[in-house]
């Protein structure tokens, strides 16, 4: 082992590495080698249950070779050490060991100082656990309001006396809707947990009795005491601490301190600490191994093909256009379409000058730009404008100006109106551009590959794909 793997393995969780079976080599792509448990990983997780599109071994292998030469492209090209796709797999390798660097030590030393940090707060003080029936009042109140709520609460009070239920006149009459759909009940509460009045009262009662009315700054209160009793010691707290702490991202803390620690002690970069130990994990974990490659595999395929293919597709219009063209029976519509502009203007007299416009400029690609640059600056905006190619249903304005539908008008833009053209079917590539542009990217890449095939040797044993999942 290099020196940070030896200088990790018993700062890791310690397990046993079994001894593997023999991994024959499957395939080598431009001499890079692919084992059989590599492959069988790939193929079993794209044939597991519940993935729709599964395919033969025999239909497979073709696929994983594809994937395999745009995989090698990249890193022929060292797209790896791109500063944005370097970030993006450092990221992954952190959030996969991550983990595995929890001091669960160190949680439990911040769990019992948080114990002993309540405990000292709180005192020998009691916990108090209480159900109480709020009444607010504002500030402002008038002398009459104030005597009403007096002579409510007065009511309450005495009623509770002549052995009413607390739970149902809490729910009744409390203003303080969150306990008051629990029949009052607060939270277990100690020192210094609520406002000083309110804690006086609690305090001062005995299990089972019951407050006389009290006025805070929120208004008049009755308290019923359930039940008091000690601070209870931290084995009791221990599972609600760790909760608390969770949520607070305790273990997030414990490991990014802990590979800190490893950093300084080892005089590597965070990077090369974060390689190495993902390096340990994956010879202990050949799933954990296979899964880290896959992300980092398909990060770097992904990259290539939209460099090499799906950008340059996407932009050559000259090539869509010609796709197009060459396969225009394949772009049908069942049902017309609309192809244009909806304008929505601030009123009758704006619309008329869209119209004068629109009747002067007839380069349908550039109608929009020019009604937003003759009637929209940075202060004012006297129009709002959707363009596209819509069928009926897309849009309700599109629907409302040229398929019959129910009148639609755009609030602060009460005047709709549309321009442009009916089609019954596309007549260029632009009317059906996200189809031909995604057809045409699938052209461009089946291309592109068979040119990796020429370029990259790719070598397959029979023998060992034979006892693939038969070993």
């Amino acid at each position: 082992m290099n020196r940070i793997i030896s200088a990790f393995a018993g700062l890791l969780i310690t397990a046993s590495v079994c001894a593997q079976d023999s991994d024959p080599v499957l395939m080598r792509v431009n001499g890079r080698p692919i084992t059989r448990s590599e492959f069988e990983y790939s193929f079993n997780k794209n044939n597991a249950d519940g993935v729709i599109d599964k395919k033969g071994l025999d239909d497979y292998v073709p696929l994983f070779v594809n994937y395999q030469l745009k995989v090698e492209e990249a890193w022929q090209q060292r797209l790896d050490t791109v500063s944005t796709i370097r970030q993006e797999l450092n990221g992954y390798k952190e959030q996969l060991v991550m983990p595995e660097l929890v001091d669960e030590a160190f949680i439990e030393r911040e769990a019992r100082r948080t114990y002993d940090e309540t405990k000292k707060r709180f005192g020998d003080d009691d916990m108090l656990n209480a159900s109480h029936i709020l009444l607010l009042l504002k500030q402002d109140a008038t002398e009459e309001e104030a005597k009403a709520k007096k002579q409510t609460v007065d009511s309450i009070y005495n009623a509770l006396k002549a052995g009413a239920d607390f739970a149902e006149l809490a729910k009744q009459y409390s203003d303080d809707k969150g306990s008051a759909v629990n029949g009052g009940q607060l939270p277990e509460f100690g020192k210094g947990m609520m406002v000083p009045e309110f804690e006086k009262v609690a305090y001062s009662l005995k299990k089972g009795e019951l407050s006389e009315p009290f006025t805070t700054a929120y208004g008049y209160h009755i308290i019923l005491m359930n039940d008091r009793h000690p601070f209870e010691p931290y084995e009791h707290h221990h599972e609600a601490i760790l909760r608390f702490l969770d949520q607070r991202g305790i273990k997030d803390i414990s490991a990014r301190m802990h590979l800190d620690s490893l950093v300084k002690r080892s005089s590597l970069t965070k990077e090369e600490v974060i390689d190495s130990i993902a390096n340990v994990l994956a010879n202990k974990d050949l799933e954990m191994k296979y899964l880290s490659k896959e992300y980092t595999d398909g990060t770097l395929m992904f990259a290539v093909c939209k460099q090499d293919v799906w950008d340059k597709a996407a932009a050559d219009e000259e090539g869509l256009a010609k796709f197009f063209k060459k396969n225009k029976k394949d772009y049908t519509w069942t049902e017309p379409h609309f192809r244009g502009i909806v304008v929505h203007a601030k009123n009758d007299s704006v619309m008329s000058v869209v119209k004068q416009l629109v009747a002067k400029n007839k380069v349908e690609d550039e109608l929009a730009n020019e009604l937003v640059k003759a009637l929209n600056n940075d202060s004012v905006r006297l129009v709002r404008i959707e363009r596209g190619v819509f069928k009926k249903g897309d849009n309700a304005y599109v629907d409302y100006t040229q398929f019959g539908g129910q009148e639609k008008n755009m609030n602060n833009f009460p005047v709709t109106a549309s321009f442009g053209k009916m089609l019954t079917k596309p007549e260029t590539y632009k009317d059906v551009k996200g189809q031909v542009t995604s057809d045409y990217q699938n052209a461009c890449e089946k291309i592109w590959v068979e040119a990796l095939k020429k370029k990259y040797k790719v070598e397959i044993d029979q023998a060992v794909l034979s006892t693939v999942n038969n070993h």
